[in-house]
């Protein structure tokens, strides 16, 4: 582990130690804003159904929203994008908490939540783009990129154990209103930090991302000086062409959906089994224990091998989901329960991790955030359809049926494994190169 404890060090000094401190502090009101508005809506409604169409707006905000931000950080900078993003979202999380006080209606309460979950500021998603920007600048290698990545998906994993954590506590000492009172404030305070930072300047907009050199990409057909006929003071009408994006990148999109699929059926199932046992009150400390073990997969991939590809690390990871997915069809009690899915757990982050390292391989430099955010975002739309699907087959069939659906997710995350080809060549050898055609990856 020598090499992984220095791998981390060197990671955690480029950006320097209060970076990832509110980069994690700033993305966990993404995770406390779902559970706490399915709580809040329940309690102040009385209406289940009502909650669940809060709940769904908000991932559907989420979900649209967040590959748009993260263009518009590709094109003008993360610092404005976050600063706009996380002022609104904190508006629009607290107007969503006043309104469900006031007891307002099922629609009003379901735009509000979709503007909300619009307005997430994607700090994840920039905060892998931005360390990944300062370890090409610093000429690091793809272990320290990896590393970054896996410090990452870890914090993400974290967040998504804490934050429902949080709310539950809130709801159970307070109210499920004082939870996303405080997602509103750290978003205001943290979110602002994070684009504050200095590190906000490792990357240039308007898709000129740094090269290991750090001299920015020049847009198509620019020259090596001013253009002598245009006026000073004036910018050029005309945008550079947007980098095309590579196959492989889509069947990696899917593939993360899929996982979010998975996620979304294993929550179905650990709420139907636990409520048949009559021990509901578990099923948030099992999704819980699930959490934990992937932040420790995740933080443990920093010493994999680097002989060990990513697209072999990929389809390693959709064998693992698959034969650690079929125990939970034979589950039947909770200690039983609480093993399968520890031990599931182990497979989640090298799944997520590795098609984080496999997309910034591929993709364009300016189109880094976008694509980043994306990812994130089929994650969130693919469980929010799955929870929505496997919740009614529980209820029909009995959890089983729902876990039948995340062992279908984990058998097609595989097949796409193994039918998409995917590079594992360095990230600047399929960066366009000073004067290449914009789009074009070598």
């Amino acid at each position: 582990m020598t090499a992984a404890t220095a791998a981390f060090r060197r990671m955690l000094a480029l950006g320097g130690p209060l970076l990832p401190v509110v980069s994690f502090l700033g993305r966990l009101p993404t995770a406390m804003c779902q559970f706490g508005s399915l709580l809040l809506v329940a309690e102040t409604s009385g209406s289940l159904a009502t909650a669940g169409l809060v709940g769904g707006a908000l991932a559907a905000g989420q979900t649209a929203g967040g590959p748009l931000l993260g263009r518009l950080a590709d094109r003008h900078g993360q610092r404005p994008v976050v600063l706009a993003a996380c002022w609104f979202d904190a508006l629009a999380v607290t107007v969503l908490v006043l309104a469900a006080l006031a007891r307002t209606g099922a629609l009003p309460l379901a735009l509000i939540a979709l503007l909300a979950g619009a307005g997430v500021p994607q700090i994840g998603p920039l905060a892998r783009t931005r360390l990944v920007a300062l370890a090409r600048r610093a000429r690091a290698d793809d272990r320290l990129v990896h590393t970054a990545l896996s410090f990452e998906g870890t914090l993400d994993e974290v967040s998504f154990v804490l934050g429902p954590a949080l709310v539950g506590l809130s709801a159970t000492v307070a109210h499920p209103a004082v939870a996303l009172a405080l997602a509103a404030l750290l978003l205001a305070v943290c979110g602002s930090a994070f684009a504050l930072h200095p590190t906000a300047a490792a990357l240039r907009p308007t898709g000129e991302a740094l090269r290991p050199t750090g001299e920015a990409l020049r847009p198509t057909g620019a020259g090596s000086g001013p253009d002598p006929d245009r006026p000073r003071g004036r910018r050029p009408a005309a945008r550079p062409a947007r980098a095309r994006m590579p196959r492989a990148v889509h069947a990696m999109r899917a593939s993360m959906a899929l996982q979010g699929a998975l996620f979304g059926a294993c929550q179905s199932g650990i709420t139907a089994l636990t409520a048949d046992l009559h021990r509901p009150a578990q099923a948030g400390l099992v999704y819980a224990a699930m959490g934990v073990m992937s932040a420790v997969a995740g933080l443990s991939l920093a010493a994999v091998p680097a002989r060990i590809g990513l697209p072999v690390r990929w389809r390693a990871a959709a064998v693992a989901l698959i034969a650690l997915s079929v125990p939970l069809l034979f589950v039947r009690s909770l200690g039983a329960l609480y093993l399968a899915v520890v031990v599931l757990g182990a497979a989640f982050a090298p799944h997520l991790i590795t098609l984080f390292g496999l997309t910034e391989r591929l993709v364009p430099a300016g189109r880094l955030a976008e694509s980043m955010a994306f990812l994130t975002s089929a994650v969130v739309g693919g469980q929010a359809l799955s929870l929505a699907a496997s919740g009614r087959l529980a209820e029909a069939y009995g959890p089983s049926a729902a876990f039948a659906v995340a062992v279908g997710a984990a058998v097609l995350i595989l097949g796409l494994a193994l039918t998409t080809r995917a590079t594992d060549r360095p990230a600047a050898a399929i960066r366009p190169a000073a004067g290449a055609p914009a789009g074009s990856v070598r």
